[in-house]
């Protein structure tokens, strides 16, 4: 008889990845990262903010300031510093309207970031990782707006559901490099850009009665999950989302 291990948590070793690293969910993500041991770069597009996160963060965290939407420069950024065992796609973009006033150039704004960049970089970190016969771990940062909808919210929400679409189709695809594809998918974040949503009365109030745990989600609830998504703690998921919504999609 043999007692079973407990899968290590830990990150050590590995090189992360982490888009939309200066601020918000995808500080925290990559602060965590590093915390378990991980060497992390954070791309974002503001130098100043990024070189502040990554003093913050310490733990030998490397700024590199990159517009994301820019395709041809991210595959080159990946082709000279990768490999990277982790990617995590937070950067993200919300533009909210009804529906029937949404312009063209709104919609294609929250593509751009939330579906074009996250596809082609997850491309270009697969890429290398299959030519340097290695495994490892993509994040792509959803929304509970991924599975369910809300007023105002279409292109979001479609941003999201295309997301996650994409993410089950990369994990068929990369299964069998051992490569691992999977969305951590949040509920309402305190952030600066969360927060413009809770300062609207009525908006909170339709948030809070959705929220079954009674409270708006804090960055710290998605440290812990993108550690688990990213080690060998999940080593066999894949093609799936991992929902951190205070039960609000368990109706």
């Amino acid at each position: 008889m043999r007692l079973p291990r407990t899968p290590s948590f830990r990150l050590d070793g590995k090189r992360a990845l982490v888009t939309g690293a200066s601020s918000g969910i995808g500080m925290a993500c990559a602060a965590a990262l590093a915390e378990a041991g991980a060497a992390v770069t954070l791309l974002a597009r503001g130098a100043a903010a990024l070189d502040e996160a990554a003093a913050l963060i310490g733990r030998g965290a490397t700024p590199h300031s990159l517009d994301i939407t820019d395709l041809a420069a991210t595959a080159a950024f990946v082709g000279v510093e990768g490999p990277f065992d982790i990617l995590l796609n937070a950067a993200g973009k919300a533009r909210h309207s009804p529906t029937v006033d949404t312009s063209v150039q709104d919609y294609d704004a929250v593509m751009d970031v939330n579906l074009r960049a996250a596809y082609f970089l997850s491309c270009a970190v697969a890429k290398s990782l299959i030519a340097a016969r290695m495994p490892g771990s993509l994040i792509n940062v959803s929304s509970q707006m991924g599975h369910v909808g809300g007023p105002d919210r279409a292109v979001y929400a479609a941003s999201k559901h295309a997301l996650e679409g994409m993410t089950k189709a990369m994990a068929i695809e990369w299964g069998p490099h051992a490569i691992r594809v999977n969305t951590l998918c949040p509920t309402f974040i305190r952030t600066p850009l969360g927060e413009q949503t809770l300062q609207i009365p009525e908006r909170r109030e339709w948030i809070m009665s959705k929220i079954k745990l009674g409270r708006v989600g804090e960055v710290e609830d998605l440290m812990g999950p993108v550690v688990f998504l990213a080690s060998d703690a999940s080593a066999m998921m894949t093609g799936t989302h991992l929902l951190i919504d205070g039960g609000w999609t368990a109706e």
